[in-house]
């Protein structure tokens, strides 16, 4: 097993290893599909640990020799994140063992947060109030990532964690192995908010509040080119659920 822990949480090391060691039956289970996601207390406070999918054969070697681990990717996509001070919850370690020539098993450990809601429920529960503001914020939010020449990959609705505080509302951005680090220009900008919803209105706050931040283009264009592209990713996503529902009937 090879480790690497933040300098401020190398102290957690005994305790992170009993943990991993018998993870199976520890902890709340937030995800368990692909890979595995629990919460699980250590001396009160809460972490969140996950287990990243044995990759297959081809890339267990890859892993192994000539491209870092998701769960390595993780912890130093997250410092560098916090470098720059886009929020995501503190990294605390990652852990992988490697068995012959390939990468088995492998953990990424961060703070577990405590928010009150994500993305998806903000664009999808009416219960959720004050959306207009909560969508410029996040705007401004994924304007400053892209300012810092960071383009997160997998920015859909499930990884944006949002938290209403006394003076607006903080994000913090989850799932962080796939991730570009580049001078972005406008189209990648607008591609890379496809994800956030099936519906039109959210692009219009988004769109209006990025053309005020950038300066470079106006509202309508903004939106409307944000719109393109979030249209071309649920026909793709629309033509992927079909010919998979298609292929398992048969």
């Amino acid at each position: 097993m090879q480790e690497r822990f933040h300098n401020s949480y190398s102290y957690l090391k005994p305790k992170i290893l009993e943990v991993i060691n018998d993870f199976n039956n520890l902890g709340t289970v937030l995800q368990d599909r692909r890979n595995t996601v629990k919460v699980i207390t250590i001396d009160g406070d809460r972490y969140n640990f996950k287990r990243f999918k044995v990759p297959n054969l081809l890339n267990r070697v890859v892993y192994r020799f000539f491209r870092k681990s998701k769960a390595q990717r993780s912890f130093e996509f997250a410092q560098r994140l916090l470098d720059h001070n886009v929020g995501t919850p503190q990294p605390i370690a990652y852990f992988e063992e490697f068995k012959g020539l390939g990468l088995g098993a492998s953990f990424y450990i961060s703070k577990q947060l405590d928010v009150d809601f994500t993305f998806r429920e903000l664009i999808q529960d009416d219960s959720v109030t004050d959306k207009e503001n909560i969508l410029r914020s996040y705007t401004r939010f994924l304007y400053h990532m892209h300012e810092c020449g960071i383009y997160f990959m997998d920015n859909s609705l499930g990884n944006t964690l949002i938290t209403k505080t006394a003076t607006g509302y903080e994000f913090a951005v989850v799932d962080l192995n796939r991730m570009k680090f580049y001078d972005i220009p406008w189209e990648d900008r607008m591609l890379n908010f496809a994800r956030l919803s099936p519906e039109k209105w959210p692009f219009e706050i988004m769109g209006d509040e990025y053309s005020q931040l950038s300066r470079k283009r106006n509202s309508k264009d903004t939106t409307d080119q944000m719109w393109y592209y979030a249209q071309k990713f649920q026909d793709k996503f629309t033509r992927k659920k079909r010919l998979k529902k298609k292929y398992l009937n048969r």
